[in-house]
């Protein structure tokens, strides 16, 4: 094995946190990455990882010799971007993360249009509620709708969304329409997505903050579930408008108290590491995803068009 593989197969180990996980990433058996790392140290006469049956550490030697094969991979990646033809076609896999209700609603047309640009790009796409590590997990980009706060990644924003809180006709026949944040602690509940507070943040009706915690009837990790669940009368919910705004603008839902929420704009971004050159197909990605979302998105409510 030539010394760039070791370097990769090290940095590998390294990020994924363990040799089982940098196996299956690397597409090969646990025992041969294993023998890789051991015949590494040997040629090198050090020790790099202090391994034990549930966790890996880094020694100070294996800290250093990481940091090196980061820069140096990462130039090479750079000197054979920049020898390359800007013109050529693109190829190549990307690994890509993406919320699942984002991800199917909207993303996926965006790939697909970007896919018949560039056909040899291949994606390997996990959608998934959670917020992954994309360094340990191997993720050269991730699509994620939050205020971030990592400084450990480098964001570009592609569009935001807007909370909004609604609730069916029928249920709203039936509990009342809330005009003031206080009118929610009267006979009403809410639908409660699983990766967020279960709070709301609302301006009361003299301008304080208030933090209103509604009784859950059901608690759920996927937004378009709790979309469909509200439009069925179980609940208010807290939800993006890229997942509702179809049921508002066909009247299966209504949104309330939109001057009352704290915080209603969410930011969509691409993040990647920064700590990791960005292969060519991938800050072409960014650019198009960009471009693509960035007219007025598609998901907002007319009255929110309105507005703008």
């Amino acid at each position: 094995m030539s010394h760039l593989e070791e370097m990769q197969t090290f940095v590998r180990i390294v990020e994924a946190g363990s040799i089982t996980r940098a196996a299956a990433q690397l597409d090969t058996v646990k025992s041969a990455v294993s023998k890789r790392l051991t015949d590494l140290e040997k040629r090198l006469g050090i020790s790099l990882l202090t391994r034990t049956t549930r966790q890996q550490t880094l020694t100070d030697a294996g800290q250093n010799y990481y940091q090196q094969c980061v820069r140096i991979l990462d130039d090479i990646d750079e000197v054979e971007t920049a020898l390359s033809d800007e013109q050529s076609a693109l190829a190549g896999r990307i690994r890509l993360a993406a919320p699942i209700s984002f991800g199917l609603m909207h993303l996926s047309p965006a790939l697909r249009a970007f896919n018949q640009i560039h056909p040899a790009i291949i994606f390997d796409i996990d959608f998934n509620d959670r917020q992954q590590d994309l360094v340990a997990e191997g993720i050269d980009l991730a699509v994620r709708i939050s205020n971030l706060a990592d400084s450990s990644l480098i964001a570009r924003k592609l569009s935001f969304t807007r909370l909004l809180i609604c609730g069916s006709p029928d249920y709203l026949a039936r509990n009342g329409t809330p005009q003031t944040a206080e009118d929610l602690l009267y006979g009403h509940v809410k639908l409660q997505y699983a990766n967020v507070s279960p709070s709301w943040p609302l301006n009361g009706h003299n301008g304080e903050t208030l933090s209103i915690n509604l009784p859950a009837v059901l608690t759920a990790n996927n937004g378009q579930f709790l979309c469909d669940a509200a439009i069925e009368g179980k609940g208010l919910i807290l939800s993006p408008d890229f997942i509702c705004a179809n049921a508002i603008h066909d009247g299966r839902l209504v949104p309330v108290l939109e001057d009352c929420l704290q915080h209603s704009e969410v930011g969509v971004y691409a993040v990647y590491p920064q700590n990791r050159y960005l292969s060519r197909r991938v800050r072409l990605l960014i650019e198009f995803l960009r471009d693509y979302f960035s007219s007025r998105p598609n998901w907002q409510c007319p009255d929110q068009q309105a507005r703008q």
